[in-house]
């Protein structure tokens, strides 16, 4: 039977139940985008204890079901930047999600080459819509095919999307991002990725990740010092802030860093999240 113990610094409860919430890129997840054996075989010993692990990321869902697989989770996650609560594989009665009015996601696509917007997609939890191909396969998080039927129109978008996610000329992010605060400030919230590429997440306002923190941890009983959280971006801020104990990685943000209670010794290139979990929780 395998032991865990604890030793994060400060925590008195040590014996206590843990909620353990692990962002993905960046943190997780490799720089390739990659989950290594080396990861996965910790989270699974880490599921073989009492304590919970749970994905909170800014992904959508097409783009965790697999790594939620891998990992073995049979725990709800929170997508979208805590938009989005579910669980793959069960019915789960806490289940929810925050949206966007569709007329504003039709605003953004219709005056996309005004504002700057070279692609932007409306996501829900099974929907994907784009206004075209990405050229550049290096984005990643955009198809750079799609079926007609996944082209963004005042047609296909039926229903109040989750999720905006947009790629910005460079050049026109703050003007962007100033202009979205000027006219959607109590509705939306916006997030930039930060990194080489000009890419920005829009979601309803006054939802971010500790939205899904708290639902979680209300279903599981866990109390707030209970909570480990571990990230590396600006969307991983308020996360850690609000969890007990917040872990930024070596690779993360320096503002992040600053409000974290530890950083791993290892960035996510070099297994840092793994080797972090099996060094303090002794797996």
């Amino acid at each position: 039977m395998l032991t865990l113990y604890c030793d994060f610094k400060g925590d008195k409860n040590i014996e206590n139940q843990k909620l353990i919430a692990i962002d993905l890129d960046g943190t997780t997840l490799n720089s390739n985008s990659k989950l290594t054996d080396r990861t996965i075989n910790t989270i699974n010993k880490l599921n073989q204890t009492k304590h919970i692990v749970t994905i909170v990321t800014g992904r959508p869902t097409r783009l965790v079901t697999d790594i939620y697989r891998q990992l073995n989770l049979d725990t709800p996650m929170i997508n979208f930047n805590g938009s989005l609560g579910f669980n793959p594989i069960q019915k789960w009665q806490y289940e929810y999600k925050y949206s966007i009015k569709r007329d504003i996601a039709l605003h953004f696509a219709n005056n996309s080459e005004k504002l700057g917007i070279n692609l932007i997609t409306a996501e829900d939890k099974e929907l994907f819509l784009a206004n075209r191909p990405a050229e550049d396969e290096a984005l990643g998080f955009f198809p750079t095919k799609l079926k007609s039927e996944n082209i963004l129109s005042e047609s296909s978008l039926k229903v109040d999307p989750i999720c905006l996610t947009l790629e910005v000329r460079p050049e026109k992010e703050q003007d962007f991002i100033k202009y979205v605060k000027d006219n959607f400030e109590d509705e939306l919230q916006i997030s930039p990725w930060g990194g080489p590429n000009s890419i920005i997440e829009i979601a309803s306002g006054g939802v971010n990740k500790v939205t899904g923190i708290k639902r979680l941890a209300d279903f599981y009983n866990i109390k707030q010092e209970d909570i480990i959280a571990f990230g590396d971006e600006f969307n991983d801020k308020s996360m850690l802030e609000y969890a007990g104990f917040g872990v930024a990685m070596k690779n993360g943000q320096p503002k992040v860093k600053e409000i974290a209670d530890d950083i791993t010794e290892l960035d996510n290139d070099h297994d840092g999240l793994a080797d972090y979990i099996e060094k303090h929780f002794k797996i």
